[in-house]
């Protein structure tokens, strides 16, 4: 311990003796330490961290799957045989999550209301923090509503009130009694605050229609491969027993954490490995500023081992040093870190899982003090690697740290140099090529305007009489004419699927042909499903005709909805021009008539009046969906989720508090959301927007620090060679040529690295190519510009020190040396 503290003693010496040095490499460590922990503690908190649930390794999600691969949610009949049949499973649950509007008090609220189905609070493993759960019979169709709440909602709505039976508040009209508060924390699915009995919502036979997601709890013992071998068996066993009215082919599963991360999984390792390339640039970047130290204390260490210091006490004391200056500069990155970790939790996107989880906690400190002992090691063998060798004790013999070096030394450094230049180009290539992704995402035709909307969500109970549905239909009339006399309006219109937000119902639909008797039931439309040739695959969305006027959507041919489409009259519909050319290539689809009642539970026929724009309801990205429009005002129960869009001249924000006052005046317990439709394009590229953003800054943060590499190399090499710089000008060599030869030396080393570089985006291809939109891995134009901004970086760091070469005077170097 008494030769450690020496040691630690000489190591806070030589650094304070050497402040620029010290200073760099400190701010250059805590850039990519701090960098690597705020992009781990993102990580770990979303990918990693277990679940905060009883053994919460064992819960499962669960799919029906098809021929194809694709993954639906469940049919009633399906999830209830899965149930009684498996011997792996503790307990299966369906559940379902919306935003629906809530009352507590005179306050409404826009909440995320959860149904759950028996056993769902057991697979889970978490009981009421106060109070109960449901009783079974609370768990039937037609029961008294009763809602187990959030802690957060519990404290902010309902006021901590311990006697829960006297709190009630309204759910989409319907009185709730509260029975039970969940534990902080706990707000599974989709940020849930209020859980009700699925069983409230009546049991549909069909076997096609998915409606629920499900997920379960393995028995302990139970390994998923297990499991899953067992649901296969049991997928298609309710296959062959309900052919054709099923669309299933098995079940798949997955363990709740990887269905629940899944989606941003890739980016985020992406984002991982583009922080640890910036560390490695950091490193060989401090390695360098070492090497430099080293190679200026050879004198020092060949006194100190002619005095008696053996290897091992030279390599000691320069590992000290290096866990010295390591430990400062990973002290100071921790405490960026938590900077670091707020701007991310700030600055990504909102759908991102698990965000609320993002911390700086004893994982995340765990992993940045390993990362700090990991590099301090290497720099400490690299540095006394160096200082140790044959060259340092020669030290004193080769006269003197100047020409100490030698050939071996001195290739070292452009070696580092190299490796820094091929993982900057390799990052700017990153950068370069989702930066043209996103630049090519943002000049997609989107089928729709979005400058100066405005949009108005409304969250609607569901609607069941007759009565009910034409007090909805009056009821958006009167908020369009209303919300019309605005001063500055020029259109309202509404619809249940408003692009980009990824909304809409899907469902299947069925060609009638003319004279063809009308399905009466739900089992005489899914016969009509059995034939191919007849059903095609569309989104359903319920709309007003002024709403196509609104965003700008076009009518390519017929008419939209007008007053003539009343409830009592002939219900029609509109097709959008993929879902024409798809089902009718090269006839009119005019008169045509569709059976998609399967969707909403009104069987009436759907004649098809006009045909309009496509337009982008998932994402920019992905392609128009085939699409069939319904009016509202023939099937007010498809607007139950409804957004009203208005187009105003003026800037939308004025039109806000008019909006809102008409709806005060309508409905006061109907709760609004105002936003704008910019908010919603720019919600839809948020995800690539984000990466992008980051995987620049760590680009140009590599990109600065490896010009830092080139100029401090080429400096130091320029320092050593003062004497061949003298000979050489005695010689007759003219500044010109001194000039070139150090930039030519830059420029070699920055073609080594950008080859690297490139090998490595190369190998990377296939990794790369699954973010891009309408780019090539490849791209000529990317690999171009990265490879001209890389040149001229090198020429501007190598400037200066080849500048100082051409002033060396041949007389005063050779008599100096």
């Amino acid at each position: 311990m008494r030769s450690f503290l020496q040691d630690l003693r000489y190591a806070a010496r030589m650094l304070a003796k050497s402040p620029a040095f010290t200073t760099v490499a400190v701010l250059t460590l805590a850039l990519g330490i701090g960098a690597t922990a705020s992009i781990f503690s993102v990580i770990y908190g979303v990918l990693l961290k277990p679940l905060p649930y009883p053994k919460a390794s064992q819960i499962v999600r669960l799919w029906e799957q098809d021929a194809s691969g694709h993954r639906m949610n469940f049919a009633d009949p399906n999830f209830e045989e899965l149930r009684a049949q498996n011997r792996t499973l503790q307990g299966a649950a369906e559940y379902g999550a919306d935003v629906v509007s809530v009352t507590a008090g005179r306050e409404g609220t826009r909440t995320m209301v959860a149904a759950v189905s028996k056993d769902f609070f057991g697979v889970m493993g978490v009981s009421p923090h106060l109070g109960r759960s449901f009783l079974p019979d609370e768990q039937v169709f037609g029961a008294q509503p009763a809602a187990v709440v959030g802690y957060g909602y519990w404290k902010n709505h309902l006021g901590g009130e311990t006697k829960l039976s006297s709190l009630k508040f309204v759910v989409e009209g319907h009185p709730v009694s509260v029975i039970g508060v969940m534990p902080p924390g706990f707000n599974f699915p989709d940020g849930s605050e209020i859980w009700v009995p699925r069983e409230l919502y009546e049991r549909l036979p069909s076997r096609t229609a998915h409606n629920w997601k499900a997920v379960a709890r393995l028995k302990d013992g139970v390994a998923l491969p297990r499991a899953q071998q067992e649901l296969s068996v049991i997928g298609a066993r309710i296959r062959e027993e309900n052919r054709p009215d099923v669309d299933l082919t098995t079940f798949a599963a997955a363990t709740l954490k990887n269905a629940t991360t899944g989606n941003v999984r890739p980016a985020l390792l992406v984002l991982l490995g583009s922080v640890g390339f910036l560390l490695l640039i950091a490193c060989a970047n401090v390695a360098n500023l070492m090497l430099a130290q080293a190679s200026a204390r050879q004198r020092e260490l060949a006194i100190r081992t002619a005095l008696g210091a053996d290897r091992q006490r030279l390599v000691r004391q320069f590992l000290t040093e290096s866990l010295t200056l390591t430990s400062l500069g990973g002290g100071l990155g921790i405490l960026s870190a938590e900077w670091g970790v707020n701007a991310l939790v700030a600055f990504a996107p909102k759908n991102v899982p698990r965000l609320q989880e993002v911390q700086v906690d004893w994982a995340v400190l765990l992993f940045a003090l390993g990362l700090i002992g990991a590099v301090a090691v290497v720099l400490g063998i690299f540095s006394a690697h160096r200082a140790t060798s044959e060259e340092a004790s020669r030290g004193m013999a080769d006269g003197g740290p100047k020409q100490a070096g030698s050939l071996r030394g001195g290739r070292l450094g452009p070696f580092l140099v190299t490796g820094q230049v091929g993982a900057t180009f390799l990052l700017l290539i990153g950068a370069g090529l989702l930066g043209r992704s996103l630049l090519h995402v943002l000049s997609v035709e989107p089928g729709f305007r979005t400058e100066r909307i405005a949009t108005l969500d409304l969250s609607f109970p569901p609607v069941n009489t007759e009565s009910d549905k034409v007090k909805r239909v009056e009821f958006l009339n009167e908020l369009f004419a209303q919300l019309r006399a605005l001063p500055g309006m020029v259109e309202v219109g509404g619809t249940a699927c408003l692009p980009l937000r990824g909304s809409a119902a899907d469902g299947t639909f069925v060609v009638m042909n003319p004279g063809e008797p009308l399905p009466k039931t739900m089992g005489d439309l899914e016969k009509l499903f059995h034939s191919a040739a007849r059903t095609g695959h569309a989104e359903y969305c319920a709309t007003s005709g002024s709403y196509f006027h609104a965003l700008g959507i076009p009518v390519v041919r017929g008419r939209l909805f007008d007053d003539r489409d009343t409830f009592d009259s002939p219900h029609v519909a509109l097709v959008s021009e993929s879902l024409a050319q798809q089902k009718w290539p090269g006839q009119d689809p005019l008169g045509k008539q569709i059976e998609f009642g399967n969707m909403d539970g009104d069987l009436r026929l759907l004649t098809i009046v006009g045909v309009v724009g496509d337009v982008h309801t998932d994402s920019l990205e992905i392609p128009p969906s085939p699409t069939i429009y319904v009016s509202y005002s023939q099937r007010p129960q498809s607007a139950r989720n409804f957004t009203v869009v208005m187009r105003s001249e003026t800037d939308t924000a004025m039109l806000f508090p008019a909006a809102l006052g008409v709806m005060r005046d309508l409905d006061p317990d109907l709760p609004p959301r105002l936003g704008t439709f910019v908010q919603v394009f720019s919600s839809s590229v948020a995800s690539r927007r984000f990466s992008v953003i980051l995987v620049a800054v760590f680009s140009l943060t590599a990109l600065l620090l490896a010009s830092a590499g080139i100029y401090g190399v080429t400096a130091y090499s320029v320092s050593r060679r003062t004497r061949e710089f003298g000979v050489r000008m005695a010689l007759g060599a003219g500044r010109k040529d001194i000039f070139g030869m150090i930039l030519s030396q830059g420029a070699v080393t920055t073609l080594l690295g950008c080859l690297g570089g490139a090998a490595g985006a190369l190998m990377l291809t296939r990794v790369i190519r699954a973010f891009l939109f309408e780019v090539s891995p490849l791209d000529p134009v990317t690999y171009g510009a990265v490879g001209i901004l890389l040149s001229v970086t090198t020429v501007l760091a190598c400037y200066m020190p080849a500048r100082r070469a051409t002033r060396v005077d041949p007389m005063v170097a050779l008599r100096y040396e």
